[in-house]
Order: structure tokens, then sequence, then C-alpha cells
């Protein structure tokens, strides 16, 4: 009983052991098919990132050129626009330099015009004075003279007023001593245009001295 009993155990257990076997190698068939699987899974999930990835690149690449060409463009929009408003701010500091050289030499003139015309004034009075007792008794005997008539057109009779400022008025419509005398309000208007120049405020004053 006992050696036939043994002999269904080890039956028993071959069945089992060739079950296990069978078992084990549909597993590892499921295992390898899965792993088969996944690796054309993977495949076919790489291709499509990689592809993406690499549009990404060119996109980003394609981004970058033209961003540098756009930068490019600007700078040198920029640096035109540098250029001309530095040109032009050496053309305007030029113009007012010619403006400012013009001005001081028509000052510089008028001063010289004055000062040559005072001298002889300065003198003719000293020389006058000087004689004036040595023709007492003759004044008496002599006929008085007659004055000369006054040129009202010559304007740099006025005090303060030399040959440039005395052209300009006159190419503004002042050509008469007594326009400054006694402007009309037409005349004062042509001559608000010279409230600039220096001792203006005296010279209705020194018009009507001549007068």
């Amino acid at each position: 009983m006992a050696k036939k009993a043994k002999q269904n155990v080890d039956k028993v257990v071959k069945k089992v052991n060739k079950e296990f076997e069978k078992t084990s190698t549909q597993i590892e068939s499921l295992i390898s098919d899965a792993l088969k699987q996944f690796d054309s899974l993977q495949h076919q999930i790489q291709d499509p990132v990689r592809k993406l990835l690499k549009e990404v690149d060119e996109l980003r690449d394609r981004e970058m050129k033209r961003f540098n060409e756009e930068f490019e463009r600007r700078m040198n929009e920029f640096h035109e626009l540098q250029s001309s408003i530095l040109e032009r701010l050496g053309m305007a500091s030029k113009e007012a330099g010619k403006e400012v050289k013009k001005l001081t030499d028509e000052v510089s003139k008028e001063a010289t015009t004055a000062a040559k015309k005072a001298a002889p004034k300065t003198t003719a009075k000293k020389t006058s004075a000087k004689k004036a007792p040595a023709k007492k008794t003759a004044a008496k005997k002599s006929t008085p003279k007659v004055a000369k008539p006054v040129d009202k057109s010559n304007l740099t009779l006025v005090k303060g007023i030399g040959p440039a400022t005395a052209k300009k008025m006159k190419d503004a419509g002042i050509t008469s001593i007594d326009q400054i005398a006694n402007p009309s309000e037409a005349d004062q208007e042509k001559l608000k245009a010279f409230s600039g120049v220096k001792g203006f405020d005296q010279f209705s004053a020194e018009a009507k001295k001549i007068n």
C-alpha cells in the first residue's frame, strides 16, 4: 500500500511540475510579448516626440534669426536718426554762430560810427569855446548865420541809431525823423520791431531835440 501511495504521489508531483513548467513557459511568452509591445509603443512615442523637438528647434532657430535681423535693422535706423540729429544740431550751431557774429559786427560798426560822429562834435565845441573870446567884438557886427535845414531823412542824426539800424528802419517804412519823434499808431507798430536796440527808449526824445 505504501509503495502504491508513493507512486501516486510521484505521479501527482510530476503532473504538477509539468503544469508548472507549462505555466512558466506561457508566462515567459506573455512577458516577452509585452516587452515587444512596449518597445514598439516606445518607438511609436519617441518618433513623434523627436520630430516635435526637431520642429521646435527649427522654429526657434528661425525666430532667433528673424529677431536678430529685426534688431539689426532697428539699430541701423537708430544710428541713421542719431547721425541726422547730430548733423542738424551742428548746422543749427553754425547758423547761430553766424547770426551772433553778424549781430556783433553790426553793433561794433554802429558803435564805431557813433564814436566817429561824437568826436568831431566835441572838437568843434572845444574849438568854438577857445575862439569865442577873440570874436566878441566882431560878433556884434557880423550878421547872424542862417541854420541849415536838417535832413530829416537821415535817421542816423538821432542819437543811438547807426547806419545798419537806420537802413532797417527805412526798409520797415520809417523814413523820417518826424516818424520817430511823433510816431503815429502805424509808426509805433513798426518801431516795436526795434525795441531790442540799445537806447530805443530814448529815440523819440532824441528825435524831438533835432526837430
